[in-house]
């Protein structure tokens, strides 16, 4: 689910938050419950179209119900709740056990926003054509849920509130979970297993090791690293040199030091995109200039620590 440039913005997060919170804390356990914060938004929205779903089922119920039901109530169009990659999620036992383990129950506690998403799902063009397509397939059900996500939920600005109000962090993870879940709905097939809408948060083992070691790494070697900073940006007034600027800075010559097996140009290139996401107009020129300095005069130097061809 998360790839290494999510981690380094989680890590730089947290390095950023700690440059404005001069008490001593526990960093490691503050990236690692923003990991787990990032999965849980996962699960939030997963869980989101659980209830939408049951939400139609107890509006088809209510209908039949009625003193005087009408032909459609008693005959209800099941396409939507009859969807496969709905029926699945509904059915998902590893999803189900994944939501008990997060306590994730947001949705019973603010069932507004449920009604709110079924009323502008059902009165949209796209639910209507959806609904009245005479032909059903595997593909339509997928691309429906995949539009629904994209085009109704994703946008909704008071979604976006919502989240601001439960998590912080969720605002700087919403993008990264939405594109992971649009990838998820897209490439469903009839075959996926169970545990599928439940993907592992980390690749694997190394990659969430190298979160971890990144920060640890950083933080202790920070003024070392700032002294280099410095040395190489004598032609800039520090105090105009932006503190994300700096902590980016920090994190890529530790990267380049501390990590001999990732090749310098990768290091380089995910810096500049950081930069780029989250800091000024011009700074991944100034990362890209300054980590170009540094790397030059390691070559020169010959310390330059890597390992394995093609790393340099």
């Amino acid at each position: 689910m998360l790839n290494r440039r999510h981690i380094r913005a989680k890590v730089m997060q947290v390095l950023y938050a700690q440059t404005c919170n001069t008490t001593d804390g526990t960093y490691s356990s503050e990236l690692k419950d923003n990991f787990e914060n990032m999965y849980s938004l996962h699960l939030v929205l997963l869980s989101l179209f659980i209830k939408i779903r049951q939400r139609a089922l107890d509006h088809q119920q209510n209908a039949k119900q009625k003193m005087q039901p009408t032909y459609e109530d008693a005959n209800p169009n099941m396409r939507f709740v009859e969807n496969v990659i709905l029926v699945r999620l509904a059915q998902s036992e590893a999803l189900k056990s994944k939501l008990e383990f997060y306590k994730i129950d947001f949705w019973e506690q603010d069932g507004e926003y449920i009604e709110l998403f079924f009323q502008e799902m059902i009165h949209s063009d796209l639910y209507k054509l959806y609904m009245n397509t005479t032909t059903s397939s595997f593909e339509k059900d997928v691309n429906f849920v995949v539009d629904l996500f994209k085009q109704i939920i994703v946008p909704n600005e008071k979604l976006y509130d919502y989240f601001e109000d439960k998590n912080l962090t969720w605002i700087d993870d919403l993008p990264v979970v939405n594109t992971a879940l649009v990838k998820l709905f897209s490439k469903f097939k009839k075959t996926s297993p169970d545990p599928y809408f439940t993907p592992l948060l980390f690749r694997d083992k190394d990659d969430e090791k190298f979160g971890i070691s990144l920060l640890n790494k950083t933080l202790k070697n920070k003024e070392k690293f700032n002294k280099e900073i410095i040395l190489y940006t004598k032609n800039w007034d520090k105090d105009r040199i932006a503190s994300i600027d700096f902590v980016l800075l920090q994190m890529a010559i530790c990267e380049i030091q501390e990590f001999p097996t990732i090749p310098t140009k990768v290091t380089i290139n995910e810096y500049i995109e950081l930069a780029k996401e989250y800091s000024t107009p011009k700074s991944n020129v100034f990362i890209n200039g300054v980590l170009d300095k540094i790397v030059r005069d390691y070559k020169d130097n010959k310390s330059l620590n890597k390992k394995g061809r093609g790393l340099m």
